[in-house]
């Protein structure tokens, strides 16, 4: 049987797929926000969200879990998801497209139907917070599930810097939906599971 040669990879083309990983990782977290931005502005007045926001209990609605995440109530809401969101979404978009869209989808329909069911039947829920607090459990559970020595000290950073998120998944907050926050945290820790590769 004749020798099967390998070829090694010069510093050179793991800096490079680095930097395309990052790149790729920015438009992907560009894309994201552009999108939200641009049904923000196609949403003034806000006629959209009671037609695409999550309406609990009611089945004939129910897809519009896909949809909420993309809407926002106000611009004050979307200036403030926009950071977490870039933030977050361009970490997890690190490890590739195929990935990010895993994490992403999982965390929306969890999230999502967490709301639907246990949200207030007169209350619609709008806004990109359940994922920010899906990307959020994904990054601090990757590391866990992984075990990369890389993941563990980011899942430790996050954990230091944004950790008072984590009460945001308490009830009691007017205007604030944990349910979105306790479902999309549950989800994003489940595709760390569920999307893991071993080092």
């Amino acid at each position: 049987m004749a020798d099967t040669p390998i070829t090694a990879r010069s510093p050179q083309d793991g800096i490079a797929h680095h930097a395309s990983r990052a790149l790729g990782a920015v438009f992907i977290t560009v894309l994201l926000l552009g999108v939200c931005w641009v049904v923000e502005v196609a949403n003034y007045g806000g006629d959209l969200t009671p037609q695409y926001g999550i309406q609990p209990h009611n089945v004939h609605a129910l897809w519009h879990i896909f949809t909420a995440p993309f809407l926002h109530a106000n611009l004050d809401h979307i200036m403030a998801n926009s950071v977490p969101l870039a933030i977050f979404g361009f970490l997890t978009a690190l490890r590739g497209l195929g990935r990010f869209l895993a994490v992403s989808l999982i965390t929306i329909i969890v999230s999502g139907l967490g709301v639907w069911f246990l949200s207030a039947s007169n209350v619609v829920t709008v806004g990109a917070s359940g994922l920010i607090f899906g990307y959020f459990g994904y990054l601090l559970a990757r590391g866990f599930f992984e075990r990369r020595v890389l993941d563990i000290l980011l899942g430790v950073a996050i954990a230091l810097v944004y950790g008072t998120m984590i009460f945001g998944v308490l009830p009691g907050q007017p205007g604030i939906s944990w349910q979105a926050h306790l479902f999309g945290l549950i989800g994003g820790v489940l595709a760390a599971r569920l999307t893991r590769q071993r080092a």
